[in-house]
């Protein structure tokens, strides 16, 4: 086993990590990473998902309002882009949204076709306490794992993105 972060918070114990192999391309190593992904990813928004099942909301309208909250006046079209779903699944998700007044939709200055997203107050509460959720989940693990074990997390979440997606989520990275 390999400690990451030795010094972690006095709180905070170790965080014991069992070292690739060196062979880590075989399946058994692949399919642990999967795993991780998806324990990690279960634990981390099982906060939000309580939060957004009391307002009657799932995962895709808390994607919506997360992309709303990082890029205010993003358009329609580049919202489905972002969340890579059907004009007429986002559809859906922006009424509900709408009908609760968490986003509203403004028509563009340049293009009057165009409608550009933003959050409410509301909505703006609500993504907030949405955040917090997560943000304590992965502040907690990053200062565990420490930053050259975050830096190479980074790296495999950037290799599962499509080589054609990429510039789209680094453009996020010089938002917020």
């Amino acid at each position: 086993m390999t400690v990451l972060n030795s010094a972690a918070p006095a709180h905070v114990s170790p965080l014991k990590v069992t070292p690739a192999s060196p062979l880590f391309l075989r399946e058994d190593e692949i399919r642990r990473g999967i795993e991780l992904l998806y324990f990690g990813y279960t634990a981390m928004i099982r906060g939000a998902d309580a939060i957004l099942e009391a307002q009657g909301l799932g995962r895709a309208h808390h994607r919506a309002l997360y992309f709303v909250a990082r890029r205010p006046g993003l358009s329609v079209g580049e919202l489905i882009g972002l969340l890579g779903i059907t004009k007429q699944s986002l559809g859906r998700v922006l009424n509900d949204l709408s009908g609760r007044a968490l986003v509203e939709q403004k028509v563009g200055t340049s293009d009057r076709r165009q409608r550009l997203l933003f959050l409410t107050p509301s909505g703006a509460a609500l993504e907030a306490r949405l955040f917090t959720e997560l943000e304590r989940s992965m502040a907690r693990a990053y200062g565990e794992a420490g930053q050259q074990a975050v830096t190479g997390f980074w790296a495999v979440l950037m290799g599962l993105v499509p080589p054609d997606g990429r510039a789209q989520v680094e453009a996020l990275q010089g938002q917020g």
